[in-house]
């Protein structure tokens, strides 16, 4: 689309602690494997120690050497998603406005997400499972993607970027609220501390909608 649609709006939501509520993806994906312990020194390393998000991947992509499809299906089935996401993302449809997910988590668990009523999803490349190929980290997004992914999101979608709501939880999230004008914490940490517009706590993605539903 190549002109702004007046009134529409572009709800991009994050993944990991946003709409998966205190985990992560290779936290589900690692407990399915048995190996908790690893994950939990790996996800140290990026929170606390600045463990770039491609290499964060090349070492999960090691741990996860034998990976099958049907352990990332029970990781997504199992995994604590807030309340209430195909009812928000139905009704964002039925008001005419568009909902995507970008993640830097792995691609094949982020896209499982458009069977729940997202218009896009977007997350990092890696290789198809079964496992044969190395991560590309080329492939591997960074949080200064999700802001390039907003932007070509939103010329397709043909919606200005000042009509757009972010939703996170983290550093990962602070550079698109810096560049939105609406916000929502989201059970969120002190990184995005004086970025939001709203704040959040609880399990219910009805009641963070609902913050920002009656705005336009």
């Amino acid at each position: 689309m190549g002109s702004t649609v007046s009134g529409r709006r572009l709800h991009l939501f994050d993944l990991d602690g946003t709409l998966i509520r205190g985990s992560a993806d290779a936290v589900e994906i690692s407990r399915q494997l048995g190996l908790g312990r690893e994950i939990a020194e790996l996800e140290r390393g990026f929170l606390s120690r600045g463990l770039a998000p491609d290499e964060f991947a090349v070492r999960a992509r090691e741990l996860w050497a034998e990976l099958t499809v049907e352990q990332v299906t029970a990781a997504f089935e199992g995994a604590p998603w807030l309340s209430g996401i195909r009812e928000v993302w139905a009704d964002i449809r039925k008001r005419g406005d568009y909902c995507a997910v970008i993640s830097l988590s792995p691609d094949f668990f982020v896209s499982r997400l458009l069977e729940w009523g997202a218009h896009a999803t977007h997350g990092s490349r890696w290789p198809a499972l079964p496992f044969v190929e190395p991560v590309d980290r080329s492939g591997i997004l960074d949080p200064a993607a999700k802001v390039k992914i907003a932007n070509r999101l939103c010329a397709e979608f043909g919606v200005g970027l000042d009509r757009c709501v972010a939703y996170g939880d983290s550093m990962s999230d602070a550079e698109i609220f810096t560049v939105v004008p609406c916000a929502v914490a989201v059970n969120a940490d002190h990184h995005l501390a004086g970025l939001a517009t709203h704040t959040y706590s609880g399990g219910d993605l009805r009641e963070v909608y609902e913050l920002v539903r009656l705005q336009q």
